[in-house]
């Protein structure tokens, strides 16, 4: 029931702080603290993701302007520059991203669903660049030779839930295929991959431990048939469907069990594409078409958007801190948003996605609203109708909808 919370407040009720306490006290986070806990800090950085504060002198003020408004914010007290920074910078990263990862969990718990029928979870990994000035963050090389720092963010993305479930930090400099060594992988899974992680080896240890990959292969990728298939469906799209070996002198010693190879012609793009999968369409655990191998990796494309969105509405790209503990510690807390944002939109069944969901909290954070009452007004900018000149208002069904905005996260 609504005690005239703010919504900032309602919203952090959605977060289980004693498990946070937990975590924290797990890493000694609040010993010799008199104020401004590890909890203070969690809810400064979520108000400034939420708010999208520039800066963290911008963040600083914000919150010493409510500061009369700061301990029903979770604030405890308004946060100096100093001491944000001072936390930022000393406090363990792994309590953030420790709680990061139960957020996570919750959020692929409440929004579990079986979209595929694949008996498993379909995860995509692939991997976003963020861009840094090396002379502010020099543990952050990307380029030794020009004044050009990076981090990559490696991220296993699941897509029947639309939630990322796991992220692997490193400097923009490390090679893509060295992430995968990182994922923890899970029995009858699909993982899908792009072109760029083309490594056979660690496809095998995928195939190993009973998981299934898809990845997008090359032109130059050798390969011997065995066994094919040659009639398909009119309009499908599929070229080809062959079951065989790897044949380069390279790839036969990393993957010497059979594969399959799919090869797909896209109508749309005029673009042909091949791909490469250890699910068999005679398996006895599954029975999956060439087409579904297809559009399987047709979805991996959620993931980029997924990148494009968390860039866009979330604080990823400038950060408020310049070591290598305070980007990692704002990173987690934007993705603590973000699943605390997709509890919120899965168990107020709200019908607005998280992008009007973010848009609507940022402007309404010290309001005394109910989030019943916030998220559930009508919402006319999605699709507008145009009725003819002659049209009678009593049949409100024959209006036409025009073309309008969607958002898919």
């Amino acid at each position: 029931m609504h005690n005239g919370k703010f919504v900032f407040s309602q919203l952090l009720d959605f977060l289980d702080k004693d498990i946070f306490l937990r975590i924290s006290n797990k890493y000694n986070g609040n010993r010799y603290v008199k104020f401004f806990t590890c909890w203070n800090q969690l809810a400064v950085l979520m108000f400034g993701q939420l708010s999208n504060r520039e800066s963290l002198r911008d963040l600083a003020l914000a919150t010493q302007a409510l500061s009369r408004k700061a301990f029903h914010l979770g604030f405890g007290k308004y946060a100096t520059k100093s001491n944000l920074s001072k936390a930022n910078n000393g406090r363990d990263y792994h309590i953030f991203e420790e709680f990061a990862y139960r957020v996570i969990a919750e959020a692929r718990e409440c929004r579990a669903t079986d979209i595929f029928k694949l008996n498993g979870h379909v995860y995509a990994f692939d991997s976003t660049t963020i861009e840094l000035c090396l002379n502010a963050f020099k543990w952050a090389v990307y380029r030794k030779n020009q004044r050009k720092g990076g981090i990559k963010v490696h991220t296993l993305y699941d897509i029947e839930t639309s939630i990322p479930t796991f992220f692997h930090i490193t400097e923009a400099r490390v090679n893509d295929m060295r992430a995968m060594d990182a994922i923890p992988y899970e029995e009858n899974s699909f993982y899908i991959f792009d072109r760029g992680y083309n490594d056979f080896k660690r496809l095998y240890a995928i195939e190993s431990i009973g998981a299934y990959f898809v990845v997008r292969g090359k032109k130059n990728n050798d390969f011997r048939p065995m066994k094919w298939k040659r009639r398909f469906p009119p309009g499908s799209g599929i070229l080809s469907d062959a079951i065989g070996y790897m044949d380069g002198q390279l790839t036969m010693g990393k993957y010497p069990d059979k594969i399959r190879r799919v090869i797909y012609w896209n109508e749309e793009s005029k673009r042909k594409f091949i791909f490469f999968t250890n699910a068999f369409s005679e398996d006895d655990r599954l029975d999956i078409s060439p087409v579904m191998v297809a559009e399987l990796y047709h979805n991996r494309w959620q993931i980029e958007l997924f990148f494009k969105w968390l860039k866009q509405h979330l604080k990823i790209k400038k950060f408020w801190g310049t070591s290598e503990n305070a980007v990692r510690i704002q990173i987690y807390s934007a993705i603590t948003a973000y699943c605390m944002m997709a509890i919120v939109q899965k168990k107020m069944r709200t019908q607005r996605p998280i992008y009007e969901m973010l848009q609507l909290v940022s402007v309404s954070l010290t309001e005394t609203l109910p989030l019943g009452e916030l998220f559930d007004k009508p919402n006319n900018n999605i699709i507008n109708y145009y009725c003819p000149l002659n049209y009678k208002k009593e049949s409100p069904t024959s209006c036409m909808p025009e073309v309008g905005l969607t958002f898919c996260i």
